[in-house]
């Protein structure tokens, strides 16, 4: 079937025509469904889903896969496949190690597809729950993983509720993904999300947003990395230093011809960062590592740096060493589109309609997420933040959300789901 693209028209059209609808049955239903998203919250924190902990994933997977079957969604897991694993330095050496994915699908009325995404990973190791658990203490939700992800869990189960209550169906399918491999950079859900991207008509993405920032996101930095190895030969560094060849000279070489791949006015960031060598102090070092953080605004920026490498690394101070850049592109960036600016516009304006300002960021803030590999093989709009404003990501004793974000954005994601639907 012919893929049915949202035009910058037709959202403008829409955000026009919704202005004399009536939206007070949303906004009192979002009030009443705030309670009920803070102990869904509380249940989805009371688990602990490190990335590596498949026990605690499958534990949240089932609970997931439970509450979107219960509200009438076609369900089903999504087992990781050694064969699409993109392999980095720290993907589980076993798919069967990576949290399975959650895909439920509710069909509807119209022919608009539709797409809400969020992670249920967390980066904390197990056993750290103890130490954060969850609580609520004035407007601040806490607890470990709650800004990073799992408020996005919650919002995209409490809004699909919503939905289903408000008896919005005017979309034709009305996609929910979780993942559970996000804090280690996708390595078996990044091809779904591309695949399911494309074939959808707008993508939402339910990471959070700030505390002192309540807005979508257009844009997302990618992030990659490039690990240098240089293989020299080994030699007593008293008696013999000449029969060895000096991998840390080589190495040295080789990052000083590789220290200016910035470009600053691009948003392209390449810097060396760490570095080793050697085995003792009196052996002529027969190998030295060195590794790059990559950060960048532009897809094409990659492929770019790369090829600089490669080539730069032909050039070298001791010709019998042997010179390798491997490349991880662990994460592309999420660029701004027309069509993704037509959909923020959409979101202001159903912003103002309960008297508040939506900012619509549309250059990148440095963090990246799996919204880029959704958007990665279509012109369909791809939009972030979504979720709850919160603080302390990452963080052992201070990850938070705000309460008094629920009621807008649970009214934000319904509207904008009922608006994209009827988008011609």
């Amino acid at each position: 079937m012919k893929k049915l693209a949202i035009t910058l028209s037709s959202l403008a059209l829409a955000a026009s025509a919704y202005a004399q609808q009536p939206v007070q049955n949303v906004w009192q239903a979002a009030a009443s469904e705030q309670p009920k998203l803070l102990a869904t919250l509380k249940s989805l924190v009371e688990i602990e889903t490190g990335s590596t902990n498949r026990a605690g994933l499958d534990k949240l997977s089932t609970l997931i896969h439970d509450r979107l079957k219960a509200m009438g969604g076609q369900v089903e897991y999504i087992e990781p496949n050694d064969a699409d694993v993109y392999r980095m330095e720290d993907t589980p050496e076993k798919a069967s190690g990576i949290g399975r994915m959650v895909r439920a699908t509710f069909k509807g009325t119209g022919t608009k597809k539709i797409m809400l995404m969020a992670h249920m990973d967390t980066v904390y190791p197990e056993g750290m729950a103890k130490d954060q658990p969850f609580r609520v203490d004035g407007n601040k939700a806490y607890g470990l993983g709650i800004a990073d992800d799992k408020q996005g869990v919650a919002v995209i189960l409490h809004a699909v509720a919503l939905l289903q209550q408000l008896n919005i169906k005017d979309y034709g399918t009305l996609t929910v993904f979780i993942n559970g491999d996000e804090e280690i950079s996708s390595p078996a859900s990044r091809k779904l999300f591309a695949k399911m991207g494309a074939e959808h008509d707008a993508v939402m993405s339910f990471e959070g947003s700030r505390v002192d920032q309540d807005k979508l996101a257009l844009a997302t930095s990618g992030i990659a990395l490039a690990a240098m190895t240089v293989r020299g030969r080994a030699s007593h560094a008293g008696s013999a230093p000449e029969r060895g060849v000096n991998a840390l000279y080589e190495l040295s070489h080789q990052l000083l011809q590789l220290r200016d791949l910035s470009v600053p006015e691009r948003g392209l960031k390449v810097n060396w960062t760490v570095a080793k060598a050697g085995v003792v102090r009196n052996m002529i070092p027969p190998g030295a590592q060195a590794w790059a953080d990559i950060r960048l605004i532009k897809v094409s920026d990659l492929a770019s740096v790369e090829a600089k490498v490669q080539e730069r690394i032909k050039k070298k101070l001791l010709p019998e060493s042997v010179v390798e850049v491997k490349f991880e592109n662990r994460r592309p960036p999420l660029e701004a589109t027309d069509a993704s600016r037509a959909m923020g516009a959409l979101g202001q304006k159903i912003y103002k309609e309960i008297g508040k300002d939506l900012m619509v960021d549309p250059e990148p803030e440095g963090g990246g997420t799996d919204a880029a590999f959704a958007a990665l093989e279509t012109k369909s709009p791809v939009v972030e933040r979504f979720g709850l404003q919160g603080f302390g990501a990452h963080s052992n004793n201070a990850e938070y959300v705000l309460v008094d974000s629920i009621q807008p954005r649970l009214y934000l994601a319904t509207r904008m789901v009922q608006e994209l639907s009827k988008a011609r």
